[in-house]
């Protein structure tokens, strides 16, 4: 893959964060100046920047803003301050949490006079990181692709360049691919209630030069019993110790169409994303989200159940794609390491 990603989702920029407002697209390509930390939690909570790794990301800079904000006298209580609203922003996310916990071991191990710094070089590591884990996905990816033209790949939501510092992870094989000189099309869910699939998905690989077309989230099911796509690869927002996966609301059910279509269903996702204290799906924190995200135009008085995500059983995924490989339960490969929540 070429040394650089297709975006630069989320950046430090001289004492402020740059994000891509991503509410704003697909019809603005608008950069945004968090100054404070407020800002950056209200960037988040409102999905102007989103998917687990770059909210990861965005948060790590997030406590490093606060310390440079901070006088010597008030630093350490800032910068528990902004780890705490942070931690209080997307709960599904363990990139988030995994984000924080390694700013907050710097509290206690580096002097004041140098935390502004080290946090600040710590949320630099973590973008690199996530840059070298997306283009190693990438590469892993490649290997579960069939041969043949073109390749196929149906995905949900937006799990791209634009949900993590720069690669993506349900994504990235299909850049790594298109890097080579593949054929290969994308089939993107439209996802509702916020289309991240229409405006997101389809926008980057728009803006890439790849083969991109969009169908309601309805259809998915006949696609793949069709046999109109070839495997399915999708992000993660957090995988339990056996598995089980949390992903947007939606992943459920293309999973369950895509067994019964024979199809291969596959999770992309660092090692960051594997939350081995939680033993299994049904410990996975669902964030629900206001109703008015799906009511619209819907008669008034009536109410909305509107889950972000849902949890799809890990016996419907064919395999888990991440910088150590394509891996199954046990992840030995990623205990044995220590990676993983």
């Amino acid at each position: 893959m070429s040394m650089r990603p297709p975006f630069d989702t989320v950046r430090w920029d001289d004492g402020v964060i740059r994000i891509i407002d991503q509410t704003r697209l697909p019809a603005e390509l608008r950069f945004v100046k968090l100054k404070t930390v407020e800002e950056v939690a209200e960037a988040i909570q409102t999905l102007a920047v989103r998917g687990a790794p770059a909210i990861g990301v965005a948060a790590a800079y997030g406590v490093a803003l606060a310390a440079h904000q901070s006088s010597p006298e008030d630093l350490l209580e800032n910068v528990r301050h902004a780890r705490e609203r942070l931690m209080r922003t997307r709960p599904t996310a363990v990139n988030l949490f995994f984000a924080l916990d390694r700013q907050a071991r710097l509290f206690e191990t580096v002097h004041p006079e140098r935390l502004a710094a080290a946090l600040l070089q710590e949320a630099n590591n973590l973008l690199e990181e996530d840059l070298e884990t997306g283009r190693r996905i990438g590469l892993a990816g490649l290997t579960v692709l069939p041969d043949r033209t073109p390749v196929r790949v149906l995905t949900h939501c937006n799990a791209g360049a634009l949900a993590t510092g720069g690669w993506g992870t349900a994504l990235a094989p299909v850049y790594a691919a298109h890097d080579r000189g593949m054929n290969i099309q994308v089939w993107a869910d439209e996802t509702r209630p916020l289309w991240q699939g229409r405006r997101l998905t389809a926008w980057e690989l728009a803006e890439a030069g790849i083969d991109v077309r969009v169908l309601v989230d309805g259809a998915a099911a006949s696609a793949l019993l069709g046999k109109k796509v070839d495997l399915v690869i999708v992000g993660a927002d957090r995988i339990a110790a056996n598995g089980d996966t949390a992903n947007k609301i939606g992943t459920l059910g293309v999973a369950l169409a895509a067994k019964a279509a024979g199809v291969p269903f596959y999770v992309a996702a660092p090692s960051t994303t594997f939350d081995f204290k939680t033993a299994d799906g049904s410990a996975i924190p669902v964030e629900e989200r206001s109703e008015s995200e799906v009511l619209g135009d819907a008669p008034r008085g009536v109410r909305a159940w509107n889950p972000a995500f849902d949890v799809t059983p890990h016996d419907l995924i064919a395999g888990w794609i991440t910088e150590a490989g394509v891996l199954k339960p046990p992840f030995k490969e990623l205990r044995a390491t220590g990676t993983g929540g």
